[in-house]
């Protein structure tokens, strides 16, 4: 029963983190051209707490509750596909501190540059929304699984 639980959770937490990073890195990103220059850090320092609050923090949680799955998974998961999501959530993570987040260091610090959200806008599509999309579709598949009754190979 716990590990349905731990499943049910990290499995929320999944593609509740994927929608909403959709909705930040293809809506919001792509609709920072159309704020002024002066008012730009202003909106940024406004809308960095509330990523942090409602995206970065499910985001984390649901990196905890998929390494938890490496000890509470149903039977049906194999735990090559655990590692699988962790590893996709370990590129999503590494290219976040590495890239993302020093440019929006500099975003809040020195205001808007284009060149600077144009890389954001790159990056974060190939080193973070297409492997959390893949990893979306692997709990997609576990979930399958659990809801078939599959045993574990």
């Amino acid at each position: 029963m716990k590990a349905r639980w731990v499943f049910l959770i990290a499995f929320s937490l999944v593609f509740y983190g994927t929608g909403a990073a959709f909705i930040e890195g293809f809506v919001n990103y792509s609709s920072w051209h159309l704020v002024g220059t002066t008012e730009f850090t202003l909106f940024h320092r406004f809308i960095s707490p509330r990523v942090l609050t409602f995206l970065v923090a499910p985001l984390l949680m649901g990196t905890v509750f998929t390494i938890l799955l490496l000890w509470f998974r149903p039977a049906a998961i194999p735990v090559q596909a655990v590692w699988l999501a962790i590893a996709l959530q370990a590129v999503v993570w590494a290219s976040t501190v590495a890239i993302q987040v020093p440019i929006q260091i500099e975003l809040s610090a020195n205001g808007l540059s284009l060149p600077l959200v144009e890389r954001l806008i790159q990056t974060n599509f190939w080193l973070r929304r297409i492997p959390y999309a893949v990893c979306a579709g692997v709990f997609l598949w576990m979930a399958s699984r659990v809801l078939r009754g599959v045993p574990e190979d």
